[in-house]
């Protein structure tokens, strides 16, 4: 419900109008009603606010997922979903494209495919050195990500200033500002799916958390779960940064809320991460582009609640355990 009135609420707000009842005329206009619509209001709502609403619920709920993810499987509360170098290598990507002067839709395909490719290369160092514990996996995305950051700097160096540093900066800061629908459908297929996959085996996740003797007493395949929910988290984070850029602490805030909320099960507390996720991106772009007339890029407020909610977090969870 609180979803559902955040996402009424955000159509409603912007530079164009901020009357709720238009926004409510313009929707029940769809559906046959005879109300008096504004035909400008019916563009600036559909073809503006619609797409980036959904993508700012989507984005979060990805990447908040995502993280819970990785927290419950490395069994570690300060993990995020940028663990195996998904940002980084996505981050690469994109400003490959840029530097190539390839257009937005280019840019998210190169940024996906880079994400992608970072998990790739660091799911197979600990398989050429022959050791797949969850350790050399983080080892080895510790890795990779410094080495793509390497790589992007040397992208910036070699950037032209006023163009190309300046949209490589922009991108790494993440933004929906330039979000159409046909880029939410490119990433709706993995986003139900991954999602719906994680969620149903959030009960092996579980199992998972008591210890690798434990879940093979148990009878669980930890190779197979752990691969199944390692690439379905990574695809949900490529697909996410590669619309809207880098964002930072949305997938290592939410998932701790969520815990302290429902508690450590994570059959319950990943359905509410989801939500949350949702809803907590949905206010920080509502912000970002309302409360300045110079859009503010996510990064930045993401950081400014990010932080101190985290400390707070981390302070009720200490008073707790006292």
């Amino acid at each position: 419900m609180l979803l559902l009135i955040g996402m009424f609420l955000a159509l409603s707000l912007g530079r164009y109008s901020n009357d709720p009842i238009k926004v409510l005329n313009v929707i029940l206009s769809k559906f046959g009603l005879d109300v008096p619509v504004d035909p400008a209001m019916v563009s600036v709502v559909f073809n503006i606010r619609l797409p980036r609403v959904l993508a700012s619920v989507m984005i979060g709920a990805m990447l908040s997922l995502s993280g819970a993810v990785y927290q419950s499987v490395f069994r570690n509360p300060l993990v995020s979903p940028d663990l195996l170098g998904v940002s980084s290598g996505a981050a690469v990507g994109a400003s490959a494209a840029i530097l190539l002067g390839a257009g937005l839709a280019t840019r998210q395909i190169f940024a996906f495919a880079g994400g992608i490719l970072a998990v790739f290369v660091t799911s197979l160092v600990p398989r050429l050195l022959r050791n797949r514990s969850n350790m050399m996996l983080v080892l080895s995305g510790i890795i990779v990500g410094g080495f793509l950051s390497s790589v992007l700097a040397i992208m910036k160096f070699v950037a032209e200033e006023q163009t190309e540093l300046a949209s490589i900066v922009y991108w790494q800061l993440g933004s929906l500002a330039s979000i159409l629908g046909r880029e939410l459908f490119a990433i709706l297929p993995v986003f139900l799916v991954c999602s719906t996959l994680l969620l149903l085996l959030s009960w092996r996740l579980n199992i998972l958390s008591f210890g690798d003797l434990e879940a093979r007493t148990l009878g669980v395949n930890l190779r197979q779960v752990r691969t199944i929910v390692i690439i379905c988290a990574s695809l949900l984070t490529a697909s996410a940064v590669s619309i809207s850029g880098t964002i930072g602490w949305v997938g290592l805030v939410i998932p701790h809320l969520s815990r302290l909320l429902a508690g450590s099960d994570n059959t319950r507390s990943m359905p509410i991460t989801l939500l949350i996720g949702a809803i907590f991106m949905l206010l920080i772009d509502t912000l970002a582009r309302t409360v300045s007339s110079v859009e503010i890029p996510l990064s930045i407020l993401t950081g400014f609640v990010g932080a101190p909610l985290y400390a707070l977090l981390l302070y009720k969870q200490r008073t707790r355990l006292e």
